[in-house]
């Protein structure tokens, strides 16, 4: 059974940090991109960061946000620092076919995770 967990949401201050984890289980973790997706209140869902070999940014986000993957753990973490209230939303995790073009691999993902919620605000 595929599972994408997400974790590591809360409460955080402006200008704060958290890290988001995404466990994986039930398909080939290391052949597949991996990708990090936010639906802010009222807005479309996005997709913001994305891993495979190589590593993809939104303009939103770049310069603050770090996504990382560890194989040995079917893990992937985004880390988030520089926080802005824009950035509060429940973020998603989701796994598909290892495109080259990143932009392209999170408009065609496959296995989705439930999300977690991040709050920025003082």
């Amino acid at each position: 059974q595929v599972q994408l967990v997400e974790s590591g949401g809360g409460l955080v201050q402006p200008g704060g940090s958290l890290r988001l984890s995404c466990v994986a289980s039930g398909f080939n973790f290391d052949y597949y991109a991996i990708g990090w997706f936010l639906q802010a209140p009222g807005k479309e869902r996005e997709g913001v960061s994305c891993i495979n070999g190589n590593t993809y940014y939104a303009d939103s986000v770049k310069g603050r946000f770090t996504i990382s993957r560890d194989n040995a753990k079917n893990t992937v973490y985004l880390q988030m620092n520089s926080l802005k209230p824009e950035d509060t939303a429940v973020y998603s995790c989701a796994a598909g076919l290892p495109y080259s073009d990143l932009i392209q691999a999170l408009k065609r993902m496959d296995y989705w995770g439930k999300g977690t919620l991040v709050t920025v605000s003082s």
